[in-house]
């Protein structure tokens, strides 16, 4: 019987590929990465490696139509929020179950998502949509303050900027227009001209990670954010699992979700979304159409003991309607810490690493940075140093495992 053959979207920027084609070959299939820079090695390995046009989904949809025809292609999977789209694009010329191209165009687009949710009666914070180059002095007469700035497609909390005053709402304007300026943000096209503005929303702020069937929500995982994040800059440091929150929040939470996720159109496959909850109760901020980002997923195992898989084998099972064991997390607390950038500059050094590594409780520490690297911070910046990982026995300890790692870090920038 032939091996399924699993097609991996997986760009050339992406921290997830290892953890992607780590679980493929447990589970024993034909797996054909295409990334959007052609490969040295795919003239020695056709079938395995291919480059596709992720700029343009129809175009890369008809080469993947091409290329199935002769290698059938039992289910396709992006990893971000621009090869959620793709994916769609081929799955639908395929002919596979995913999500219609509209509905992860609306994931994505963080306008179309705001209108699309307010439509179906879901609780947003007041927005309004501006050109870069509109005269900000403007808008910021009028803008409800406290307000957050944000890009429309941008990642990673990049060029989220909360603005208390009218000063500084034409400051935030005018930083995040220069961030758009970026080769890699203008790229973006139409999206990278506008700049959504919305009310700040108070409260306790969560990530929710699930995979959806045929429209009904499955909650993998709720994550709390115990760092405070009201600005000005939105950085996410810690993510921590399970959550604390009384059980009729996180079920409220869980409940506006899967509505949103509805709203959008969106019906199979993972979904990452970011909530904020406070006396009103929950509060949709993004649902995004892809797992969690970075390598934050390595805090992710579902089953208990030798039987307990990553999340991503879990997704591709999922993907090719293979058998999953268990959707449950394993029992114990886990948490993931994002290692900040603490300022703009050039990394001569990062010690203690292996000091790190041996807080009790610590699973690992990665660091995805490099000696001599430019770091740049929020809100112009969009990567991390690296990542903390930690198991407890309650969510408090697991925490404090991860500040505890993190103070052992000696970061020396120049």
């Amino acid at each position: 019987m032939a091996r399924p053959r699993l097609l991996l979207l997986l760009p050339t920027t992406t921290y997830r590929a290892a953890a992607f084609v780590e679980a493929a070959r447990r589970l024993d299939l034909d797996l054909t990465v295409a990334s959007d820079h052609a490969s040295v090695f795919a003239a020695v390995e056709p079938t395995a490696l291919m480059a596709l046009d992720f700029a343009r989904p129809e175009r890369a949809a008809t080469e993947v139509l091409s290329f199935a025809a002769e290698h059938p292609v039992a289910a396709v999977v992006g990893v971000d929020d621009d090869t959620a789209v793709l994916a769609a694009a081929i799955a639908e010329a395929l002919g596979l179950r995913h999500n219609s191209v509209p509905a992860t165009i609306a994931a994505r687009d963080k306008h179309r998502q705001r209108v699309l949710l307010i439509e179906a009666g879901l609780p947003v914070p007041p927005f309004a949509l501006h050109s870069v180059t509109d005269d900000p002095e403007l808008p910021a007469r009028d803008a409800p303050y406290p307000c957050v700035l944000k890009p429309l497609r941008l990642s990673a909390s990049r060029g989220v900027i909360r603005a208390d005053t009218p000063e500084e709402f034409v400051a935030a304007f005018r930083r995040i227009a220069r961030i758009l300026e970026e080769p890699d943000a203008a790229a973006c096209g139409e999206p990278a001209r506008r700049i959504l503005v919305e009310s700040f929303v108070p409260g306790a702020e969560v990530a929710l990670e699930g995979l959806l069937d045929d429209g009904r929500l499955r909650v993998l995982a709720l994550f709390d954010k115990p760092d405070l994040l009201d600005g000005p800059f939105f950085e996410e440091t810690i993510y921590v699992t399970p959550s604390r929150l009384p059980a009729a929040v996180q079920r409220a939470i869980m409940r506006c979700t899967e509505r949103a996720a509805r709203a959008l159109g969106l019906e199979r496959g993972p979904i990452h979304a970011e909530l904020r909850t406070n006396a009103r109760g929950p509060w949709v901020i993004e649902v995004a159409a892809r797992p969690i980002g970075g390598r934050c997923g390595q805090v992710l195992r579902f089953g208990e003991g030798e039987g307990a898989i990553s999340l991503e084998e879990l997704l591709l099972r999922h993907a090719l309607g293979l058998p999953v064991a268990s959707f449950e997390r394993e029992r114990a607390a886990s948490a993931v810490m994002m290692i900040p950038t603490p300022r703009a500059g050039r990394l001569s050094e990062l010690r203690g690493v292996d000091d790190a590594r041996a807080v009790p409780g610590v699973d690992a520490v990665a660091i995805t940075a490099h000696r001599g690297q430019q770091l740049v911070p929020l809100p112009e910046g969009s990567r991390y140093l690296g990542f903390i990982f930690a198991h407890a026995d309650a969510p408090e300890a697991a925490t404090r495992a991860l500040h505890a790692a993190h103070a052992k870090l000696d970061i020396v920038i120049t």
